[in-house]
């Protein structure tokens, strides 16, 4: 993107846009994202929202409007969006649509740890974001990505992938197709549970979370995907990249643990808040640490067999390693499930 277009951009929002420099910000797998710096100072964040991905930006916007103006605690820090000069949270650009967001100063961002502070830290902002919205009416809110998190839909997308794909990719994925084959009905029982919706985040891992220069939790970031949802959701995608203190698509699976003491540290964060959950929720909250690594495992493994068109890839196989990296993980929190319900015994019952 060219610095005139950046700049032509940054200028139909409403601020100073003098001295104005724009720095990539390489996070994330769907949208482009720029700092902005005013006299070398960061002051926003400037997106270009996915329009391949998000197809109802009007109602993603809506959502986040509304979540912003519950999301307001002395220990929770608010997002702002900045407005257009047309008094709108978003701008037209060709066949693009981009935001302006706040930029929360000295604030960092993490994509593994091994920090028990950071693992509860982790957990309280994931607790104190749906103790805010605890009351929120589910209705007021749109789908801006149905079936986002239901793996039904998912197992659909996977078996039309198989029969797509090219010999040499099935050939390459054998090992991985086969272990979804084998796992694909694992979770039946949580999809027929009848279990309450809220209003979810619905892609908490923790690179979506910031911290202080004292590790203080302080928000969620990457809001696009608020709608309704199981609390497992994001339960489940912050155990799976806080837990494993590794990358998704980490290559040495040896590397890839499930640290017990870091999932203890994370439950009592998100408990600390008062949140309440229901008796069938807290009986789920064990299988959705296998459920969420075993979905995004299954989505990018889909998405090498249909040839990377979903998230960007920095190498052909990458989302083939994401699948290796997120099933071996499925299958720790899988033989460590009679310890984690011991620790949600302990701290939610």
């Amino acid at each position: 993107m060219s610095l005139d277009i950046l700049n032509d951009i940054a200028s139909q929002f409403n601020i100073n846009t003098s001295n104005i420099t724009f720095k990539p910000i390489i996070q994330g797998y769907i949208n482009d994202t720029y700092l902005v710096e005013q006299d070398a100072s960061p002051m926003y964040v400037l997106q270009r929202l996915n329009s391949h991905v998000f197809n109802n930006i009007t109602g993603l916007h809506k959502n986040m409007e509304n979540v912003l103006k519950m999301l307001k605690a002395e220990d929770y820090k608010t997002l702002q969006l900045i407005p257009t000069k047309n008094d709108l949270t978003y701008y037209r650009y060709k066949d693009g649509f981009w935001r302006l967001l706040s930029f929360i100063p000295n604030s960092v961002a993490y994509n593994i740890t091994s920090n028990t502070k950071i693992a509860f830290e982790a957990g309280r902002i994931v607790g104190k974001f749906h103790k805010l919205l605890e009351n929120e009416d589910i209705t007021k809110y749109e789908e801006p990505l149905p079936n986002l998190n239901y793996l039904p839909f998912r197992i659909d997308e996977f078996k039309k992938a198989i029969k797509t794909t090219t010999k040499e990719r099935l050939q390459k994925a054998r090992l991985e197709i086969e272990f979804a084959k084998h796992h694909l009905h694992n979770f039946d029982t949580l999809y027929n549970a009848h279990l309450p919706f809220r209003i979810c985040h619905n892609d908490t891992k923790l690179n979506n979370l910031l911290f202080d220069q004292n590790n203080k939790g302080l928000c969620l970031i990457d809001l696009d995907t608020i709608m309704k949802g199981y609390f497992h959701y994001d339960f489940g995608d912050l155990v799976r990249t806080v837990i494993s203190e590794a990358n998704e698509d980490e290559k040495n699976l040896s590397k890839i643990q499930f640290n017990i003491a870091l999932f203890k540290s994370l439950v009592k964060g998100i408990t600390s808040n008062g949140m309440l959950l229901t008796k069938k929720e807290i009986a789920f909250l064990p299988i959705s640490c296998v459920l969420m690594p075993f979905m995004h495992g299954l989505r990018a493994l889909t998405d090498y067999l249909n040839g990377n068109i979903y998230y960007k890839v920095s190498y052909p196989e990458q989302n083939l390693d994401r699948s290796k990296s997120l099933f071996r993980f499925a299958t720790l929190a899988t033989k460590k499930q009679s310890e984690i319900k011991a620790v949600i015994d302990f701290e939610l019952n």
